[in-house]
C-alpha cells in the first residue's frame, strides 16, 4: 500500500501553514460577537500557539543552534515567552473580564511581528534556516509527530499552561 503523501513539503512549510491558520483565527476573533464564540476562538488560538511554540522550541530551533544568527534564535525565544504570558492570561480569563479583547488583540500584534521576523525574505529566520544545510524534511516528520501528540492532549482535556523559557516572572 502506498504511503500517504506528507501534507507539507518541509518543516518551514509546516510552520508557515500554522502561521496562516492562526492569522485566520485572529481575524475571526476580531469579527466575532458573543462571549461564547470569542472564548472558543481565543481558546483555539491559544492552543494552536502553544502547540506551535512547543514544536519550534523542542525541535525546530535547537536544530539551528550554531547554524544561524544567534540573535535571531534568542529573539524568537523571548518573543515566544512574551506571547506565552498573554496566552496563559487569556486562557485563565473570560470575555467578560476587563481587557480580554485587548489582550487577544495585543497577542495578535505580537504574533504578526514574530511571523514577520521568521518569514522575511533573505534575512528572516526561515531564509537563514533554508541555507543552513539541515534536513528540513526530517525535521518536518519529527514536528508532525510531536504536533499530533499535542493535538491529542488538547482533545483529551487540554494542554498545561505555557512554560516560560527565558523570561522570569517576579
Amino acid at each position: 500500500m502506498p504511503q500517504a503523501k506528507p501534507e507539507f513539503t518541509d518543516a518551514v512549510a509546516l510552520l508557515k501553514a500554522d502561521h496562516r491558520k492562526v492569522e485566520g483565527l485572529f481575524e475571526q476573533f476580531e469579527k466575532a460577537s458573543g462571549a461564547s464564540r470569542k472564548q472558543a476562538l481565543a481558546t483555539q488560538i491559544c492552543n494552536e500557539l502553544k502547540i506551535h511554540t512547543t514544536i519550534e522550541e523542542e525541535i525546530f530551533y535547537p536544530a539551528f543552534q550554531g547554524k544561524i544568527e544567534e540573535d535571531t534564535l534568542a529573539e524568537a525565544y523571548v518573543e515566544h515567552d512574551g506571547a506565552k504570558v498573554l496566552i496563559n492570561d487569556i486562557m485563565a480569563a473570560s470575555p467578560e473580564d476587563d481587557f480580554y479583547d485587548a489582550k487577544v488583540h495585543v497577542l495578535s500584534e505580537e504574533i504578526k511581528h514574530h511571523v514577520h521576523e521568521e518569514e522575511m525574505p533573505s534575512e528572516g529566520m526561515f531564509a537563514q534556516c533554508r541555507k543552513a544545510g539541515v534536513d528540513l524534511v526530517a525535521l518536518r516528520d519529527q514536528m508532525t509527530a510531536r504536533k499530533a501528540e499535542l493535538m491529542r492532549k488538547v482533545a483529551n482535556g487540554g494542554l498545561p499552561a505555557a512554560e516560560l523559557r527565558v523570561l522570569h516572572m517576579a
